[in-house]
């Protein structure tokens, strides 16, 4: 029981790590950064694309074999280096490039760590491991509304974020390591491009266009609503509690409605939280969309990867591969729309995604028996 409940905090610090700062801590600092380094929202896109562009990079190249272990810690170590180092330059060129390198490191870390993880727990204990990506949210957020309220400056808050990242890789380092445990091994299969193959990656990719704009944009819309960082700044925090909350609850549930019911109920209401800000007026709809969408885009990650699982059996390595890549395509046209289009490009953004998740949650309904394997 502890010696479970060290490796399942471990996970949960280097997921908080890799995804709540290396992924999105961006996110809660975007308007700090429009305040006193003048960036403007079509730059915050460009810059969130280069993030999600290193993330997809990272992602494709983690489906070939690596030591995990050496790979973890090269991933961590990379998140607090690039984080670190945000607030020691200036410039577009060199944060695009230090937010591809978050990108590509917290794709490592995501895929390692998560298999690390399943080979040596079991599946109750990977709902606390999944909450870290939430967790991590929160935390950033959290430390943003703070420097918010001390007048503190972007640059510092990146610092402060890149610190932390250092001291959680400081803690967990000694965690992974070989010694806790062989992994449990599958024979591998070559993925038959069935139908049900091609609906799965085409709605994991309308699920990483949809999540993405409310993701990246969300403390922004609120801040032009509420100019005053002591309100608008609590829509990442509850954003990322509701994530951690949702996975806690997924591992504990899924069992009962299975990983495809859960998938398109989590659809439907991904599609209600992108759609809220566009029908419901002001804070409320703010907050509705983090709610909504916070409390769906982890549980939409743990439940399609364990649909493909039921899908393809021995060859589910290459349909998470090709999920992966759709996702991580996804949600790059995302940022892609809404710079491309300006200030209006974020309501017309969150309605396509409204419609392409909602759509993909019918899609999934259609089908409820896996593909022999």
């Amino acid at each position: 029981m502890a010696a479970d409940l060290r490796l399942a905090l471990a996970g949960l610090a280097a997921l908080a790590l890799a995804q709540g700062i290396g992924r999105f801590a961006f996110t809660p600092l975007l308007p700090m950064m429009q305040d006193d380094a003048g960036v403007t929202l079509a730059q915050g896109a460009a810059l969130a694309a280069a993030n999600y562009l290193g993330y997809l990079v990272g992602a494709m190249w983690a489906m070939r074999p690596a030591p995990a272990v050496l790979v973890i810690r090269l991933s961590i170590a990379l998140v607090a280096a690039a984080t670190l180092a945000m607030g020691f330059t200036h410039g577009m060129a060199l944060w695009m490039v230090l937010r591809f390198v978050a990108g590509v490191a917290s794709a490592w870390s995501l895929v390692y760590v998560s298999a690390w993880c399943f080979a040596r727990l079991k599946p109750d204990w990977m709902g606390v491991v999944f909450a870290g990506v939430g967790s991590g949210v929160a935390l950033a957020g959290l430390l943003c509304l703070a420097f918010a309220g001390l007048g503190a400056s972007s640059a510092r808050g990146w610092i402060v974020l890149g610190v932390v990242a250092v001291l959680i890789t400081a803690a967990v380092w000694p965690v992974f390591s070989g010694a806790n445990g062989g992994a449990r091994r599958e024979r591998a299969a070559r993925l038959a491009w069935t139908p049900e193959a091609v609906r799965l990656v085409l709605c994991y990719a309308a699920y990483g266009f949809a999540y993405i704009v409310p993701a990246t944009f969300v403390p922004a819309m609120a801040k032009a609503i509420v100019p005053d960082a002591a309100v608008f700044g609590w829509a990442w925090p509850l954003f990322g509690c509701t994530a951690a909350a949702s996975t806690i609850v997924l591992a504990r549930w899924q069992s009962r409605f299975g990983a495809r019911r859960t998938w398109m109920i989590a659809a439907f209401a991904l599609a209600a939280g992108t759609a809220a800000p566009l029908i419901v007026p002001g804070l409320a709809g703010i907050l509705l969309a983090a709610v909504l969408v916070g409390s769906t885009f982890v549980t939409i990650t743990m439940a399609g990867l364990q649909v493909a699982r039921e899908v393809a059996g021995p060859a589910a390595a290459p349909l998470m591969a090709a999920m992966t890549a759709g996702f991580g395509l996804g949600q790059i046209a995302g940022p892609l729309l809404v710079a491309q289009l300006g200030e209006r490009g974020i309501p017309i953004a969150l309605a396509a995604s409204a419609l392409l998740v909602a759509a993909s949650g019918f899609v999934l309904g259609s089908k409820e028996k896996p593909c022999p394997t």
